[in-house]
């Protein structure tokens, strides 16, 4: 075990990296925590501080993703990809730097994704777009791209180490939601047009 304590606490602490906080105060001057959802995550940075704030905070979320699979690629090879991505996806949904609040590890997830599989990353990018895009709900895109994650690495027929990582992105994803969910079979949550 003390082999694989590198791999998760530099994954943990790639993710942990707020950058949706430092985009939301950049150009919002407000802290994302005291605004709209109160979400550290893109969504909210474009409720909060607009699109190009957003984007910007997705991409540089999505890179945590591709820097801590390819640091634990490099040290342990797809296992320590695997473990890295799942703690940077941790890292990034409970940052040490927030007192343990952050994002709900979407953006995170695909730049893991993308170091799987640009295709595969692409396949789940469009399904959510068209998800949110027919639903209007951004948190039911989310959901709906990280279910599917588990079916396509087994259909892509991917390493062992990259499904188990699929199944984690599987469940903590809608328990990331687990609001969203509730505010959803209201018919209470907020709609986000694309």
């Amino acid at each position: 075990m003390h082999s694989y304590l590198p791999v998760i606490l530099l994954g943990y602490l790639i993710g942990a990296i707020p950058f949706s906080f430092f985009v939301g105060k950049l150009f919002s001057h407000k802290d994302l925590r005291q605004h709209g959802s109160g979400n550290l995550g893109a969504t909210n940075v474009i409720r909060v501080a607009g699109k190009k704030a957003g984007i910007l905070a997705f991409v540089l979320d999505l890179l945590k993703g591709v820097l801590a699979f390819t640091v634990g690629h490099q040290l342990m090879g797809p296992s320590g990809a695997a473990l890295a991505g799942a703690f940077g996806i941790l890292g990034h949904s409970y940052s040490v730097f927030m007192r343990f609040r952050g994002g709900k590890g979407v953006a995170t997830t695909y730049g893991v994704f993308m170091m799987i599989s640009g295709v595969l990353a692409l396949i789940l990018f469009v399904f959510q777009f068209l998800v949110v895009k027919f639903s209007h709900y951004m948190s039911l895109g989310s959901i709906a791209a990280a279910v599917m994650i588990p079916l396509l690495l087994l259909i892509f027929g991917e390493e062992a180490a990259y499904l188990y990582l699929g199944l984690f992105i599987a469940l903590f994803v809608p328990f990331r939601h687990h609001t969203n969910i509730k505010r959803l079979i209201k018919g209470e949550e907020a709609r986000f047009d694309i």
